[in-house]
């Protein structure tokens, strides 16, 4: 395109589908917010409501922003290719941070409890996934936003990255889930089985968090909706395979 021109339209559906996924992303977290205000007593650090920040942070950071993180390559199609991989790697690490305040809060609640720890599928499951995660990001940054990794590395990695970045926002949902299961169970066992409320309610978000994985993955996976490289980026890519790789551009 011209110098001044505006950019290419979005492709049809895509804008209808991130509005969507947006809405699903902040009604679940509204649900999550609701249950445990509702019927679990809220959210408080040192008290013992601690436990409740676990489930608010792990939905917020390893469903909603991880997800919106993916995201960023399909909406943000026509700015520089290194904003957008910041603004990615912002997300993830924001993403972390949030976890890890959750993970901060359901270890401390159990010791003042005296409830032992990683003992369940859940937290098998959970702690794999945040483990996992955080190597996601620190590779991630290593070959894609800093400087150091060669053409054909890059090339290499790049595949892996997008499958494991899907695979690990799936097995975020699915901890979530397995969460909310275990949670029910505890809590509310005796009644959960009478259509309670409470048990209504944390249901309706598991759904949502099934939602929300399946819009964010059709987005991701539809071919058409791919991030187009940019003019410059293609002779940037050129030229940064001439300088590692000691090939010419049109070899």
């Amino acid at each position: 395109a011209m110098d001044g021109a505006p950019p290419p339209a979005s492709p049809a559906g895509l804008s209808v589908f991130v509005a969507v996924s947006q809405l699903l992303g902040l009604t679940l977290l509204a649900t999550t917010g609701a249950w445990l205000g509702r019927y679990r007593g809220g959210v408080a650090w040192h008290s013992p409501l601690q436990f409740n920040a676990h489930p608010l942070c792990m939905v917020l950071g390893m469903v909603f922003l991880q997800g919106d993180a993916l995201l960023v390559y399909r909406v943000f199609r026509h700015e520089a290719k290194r904003s957008t991989k910041a603004l990615h790697a912002l997300l993830h690490g924001l993403a972390l941070l949030i976890a890890l305040v959750g993970i901060i809060a359901v270890f401390e609640s159990h010791r003042s409890k005296g409830i032992p720890d990683m003992y369940s599928l859940h937290s098998w499951c959970g702690m794999a996934t945040f483990v996992l995660y955080l190597l996601q990001w620190f590779l991630g940054c290593g070959f894609f936003l800093f400087p150091g990794a060669s053409f054909s590395l890059r090339g290499w990695y790049k595949p892996q990255h997008i499958f494991f970045g899907i695979t690990l926002f799936i097995l975020s949902i699915t901890s979530c889930l397995l969460g909310i299961t275990e949670m029910l169970l505890f809590k509310i066992s005796d009644s959960y089985s009478h259509f309670v409320p409470e048990g209504i309610l944390a249901n309706t978000l598991g759904v949502l968090l099934v939602a929300f994985g399946l819009v964010v993955a059709y987005v991701l996976t539809r071919e058409e909706w791919k991030r187009p490289p940019l003019a410059e980026e293609l002779a940037l890519s050129m030229d940064f395979k001439t300088l590692t790789e000691g090939e010419s551009p049109g070899g």
